[in-house]
């Protein structure tokens, strides 16, 4: 079974969370993406809900289906947040940030009375760092002493760059740094460590915040694990 129609069986099994009324935190990425989708259809058949949007990709997609969005600072709760991730840990917790919105992500997630994590199986690892770099969300301004400070507490970082070779830039006007750590014992702890770094801003490690994960298997079966 292909990628897209694994995505597609996961969101028809995240949407089925979301009720009437609630506020629900919109991830960013390709399976958040398809949520999102499958969202704006049910939208359109009558599912009245608000969204908050993680970055101004996953506010102009569900702009495009007519979901009513609040911004961050207008939701006095969260219902529940919906997002993908690039590593999950047997602990639920994550790496995220290949999309360049950890920063928002994080806002929103920390929001979250629940905090849904969807996935392919794939993202699986037994430990956070094995499959997947670190990303880190830097102060543009001096990031290349921001990364020598970096690399002087272990973790040497390469810059994000485009196709066309110009830094990625994220929604809030900053750059993200991407850290080598392999397999990490204690991510909580390299989370306090970075940010101790002046000229960080926030770091791709969701630790904690996870509460259940949906996960589609590549024949299309959707399992749902708890923390």
């Amino acid at each position: 079974m292909d990628i897209a129609e694994r995505l597609q069986r996961l969101a028809v099994v995240a949407a089925d969370e979301v009720r009437d009324g609630m506020v629900v935190g919109l991830g960013t990425g390709s399976t958040a993406s398809a949520v999102i989708r499958e969202l704006g259809a049910r939208a359109q058949q009558g599912l009245r809900f608000r969204g908050v949007a993680t970055s101004q990709r996953t506010e102009a997609l569900a702009a495009s289906f007519g979901i009513p969005l609040l911004g961050l600072d207008e939701a006095t709760r969260i219902d529940l947040g919906i997002d993908g991730a690039d590593e999950i840990d047997p602990h639920l917790d994550l790496i995220k940030g290949g999309g360049g919105a950890l920063l928002i992500e994080k806002l929103v997630a920390l929001q979250c009375d629940d905090y849904l994590v969807v996935s392919a199986t794939e993202k699986s690892s037994p430990a956070l760092g094995t499959n997947f770099r670190l990303p880190i969300e830097v102060i543009a301004l001096g990031h290349r002493h921001t990364m020598d400070r970096l690399a002087a507490v272990g973790l040497p970082t390469t810059l994000r760059v485009l196709d066309d070779g110009h830094p990625l830039v994220t929604d809030g006007g900053h750059l993200i740094v991407d850290a080598t750590t392999g397999p990490m014992a204690d991510p909580a702890a390299l989370g306090a460590r970075i940010k101790s770094v002046t000229g960080v801003v926030d770091h791709g490690l969701f630790v904690g915040i996870a509460r259940r994960a949906l996960l589609v298997d590549h024949a299309g079966a959707v399992t749902e694990t708890r923390r």
